[in-house]
């Protein structure tokens, strides 16, 4: 994927702008910054979540609005727990994950199901396809959103928040989960607040900081120069993405659409 001079926000309103990036196959890049930086509303963009309000966005060499595997971004959204009133089995949530490849209308085959067990046995919880997942601990269901991502056999995996509400222990599982990822050449990009249980994973990190790309570059660069890239936020520090929230609930729903007017 390739961004160039990009800018995504709500109506004319830009939350974040001049994104320069290009992220190449097999890279594991995390994103990281604090909160209402834009690091969410980079990865909405991409993923033609939010509107593009300037710049260019280029996809699988393709510009995103004509993209039309979509199923080849995978998303797993920012989210702490499964609802407790979900009352689904892990295998059933991780299924939906083939809507992309089969249409909402379409059955399950028996290939299908087998990408369905794949991906559970991926994540470490394929004895656990038969179990509702409002029984299952938090990190648990953060494995199972992994799985239904990677049930629709996508090339990019786009995960906000992976380890946000995850304990230590289960931080590493999801750790130990990602790097089963890298083997099997999936590419990623990783909104973090938590490099810890990651880095050892980590080709590149993008620092987002007030509606800017601050800082890209290696894990070893990032060390070196951590503190010239972030900022006093205590006193500099503007919650973009949160004013764009509230301007966003004032206008009404949006429709995930592109600037040109087409759903993703």
């Amino acid at each position: 994927m390739d961004l160039r001079d990009a800018a995504f926000g709500y109506g004319e309103r830009a939350v974040l702008s001049d994104a320069n990036l290009t992220i190449r196959r097999g890279e594991i890049v995390a994103v990281v910054g604090p909160n209402g930086s834009g690091k969410s509303t980079l990865m909405k963009g991409i993923l033609g979540l939010n509107e593009r309000v300037a710049g260019t966005v280029t996809l699988f060499g393709v510009p995103s609005h004509e993209l039309r595997d979509r199923a080849r971004l995978g998303y797993v959204p920012q989210r702490h727990t499964l609802s407790a009133s979900v009352r689904a089995t892990a295998e059933e949530i991780v299924s939906t994950g083939r809507l992309p490849r089969i249409g909402w209308l379409g059955r399950l085959r028996g290939t299908d199901r087998q990408i369905v067990a794949r991906s559970l046995e991926v994540v470490g919880l394929g004895d656990r396809a038969a179990t509702e997942v409002s029984t299952l601990s938090g990190g648990q269901q953060r494995r199972v959103l992994i799985a239904r991502a990677l049930a629709g056999q996508p090339d990019v995996l786009i995960m906000d928040e992976p380890t946000a509400g995850v304990d230590a222990a289960n931080q590493h599982v999801l750790a130990d989960v990602l790097d089963r990822l890298v083997e099997r050449d999936v590419t990623m990009v990783i909104v973090t607040h938590e490099l810890g249980a990651l880095e050892r994973l980590l080709t590149r990190i993008v620092v987002v900081d007030a509606g800017r790309i601050r800082f890209d570059g290696t894990p070893h660069e990032y060390a070196a120069a951590r503190d010239a890239v972030h900022h006093d936020h205590d006193s500099h520090h503007h919650d973009l993405e949160l004013d764009s929230d509230r301007a966003l609930l004032a206008r009404g729903p949006l429709d995930a659409t592109h600037t040109d007017g087409k759903r993703p």
